[in-house]
């Protein structure tokens, strides 16, 4: 059951009631998105959150000269939303869009803030989550942008994500390290 496995990766950050999670199981709707198809579309003001079951969806957003650059990927058991734009409750600057079909489990992020409000416990698994995937995750990332190489960035994201890469296509790997796919096929043959 989907749910199970809902549950599973949110007791890693924080123990759960029985009344906190019946409460969030409330919440919570199976859809599926077709690869290419969009969860969150760029000028769009976000109201949920998905938490991925199965498939993989990409974070991105179109730079000025019409290119694809992508921010972030959400593999199986993670947690896909814009973030900011729902908190700011205003359009969103990025776009999340299948790479592959994907199922998720989808919630509205106003009526989870109301249980974040109302279970100490959930408050404890958003606490913890964004303190990981948002700051400890992300700034690092941030500073590799601007200060290493695309070579190191590329190692880093193969250590990191060693499984991912393989979902991936070149071209997807080049936007996320913020170079073109030409410079990932150097970094490529000089690996070999």
């Amino acid at each position: 059951m989907t749910t199970d496995i809902f549950f599973r990766k949110i007791r890693t950050y924080a123990p759960l009631t029985d009344a906190a999670e019946a409460a969030w199981t409330a919440l919570l709707r199976e859809n599926t998105y077709a690869r290419g198809g969009n969860f969150i579309r760029e000028g769009q003001v976000p109201h949920k959150l998905a938490f991925v079951v199965s498939g993989l969806f990409s974070q991105y957003y179109t730079s000025d000269d019409g290119s694809m650059v992508i921010k972030y990927f959400f593999p199986e058991q993670r947690i896909a939303g814009s973030m900011s734009a729902m908190l700011k409750a205003e359009p969103g600057a990025f776009t999340i869009a299948a790479l592959e079909d994907t199922t998720v489990l989808e919630y509205d992020f106003a009526a989870f803030k109301q249980l974040v409000a109302q279970y100490p416990d959930i408050a404890a698994f958003y606490i913890k989550y964004m303190e990981q995937h948002w700051i400890v995750e992300k700034e690092p990332y941030e500073i590799s942008l601007r200060h290493d190489t695309a070579k190191k960035r590329y190692e880093e994201l193969l250590h990191r994500y060693p499984q991912l890469i393989k979902r991936l296509k070149k071209h997807q790997i080049a936007s996320y390290l913020g170079i073109t796919p030409t410079q990932l096929s150097r970094i490529f043959f000089a690996n070999k």
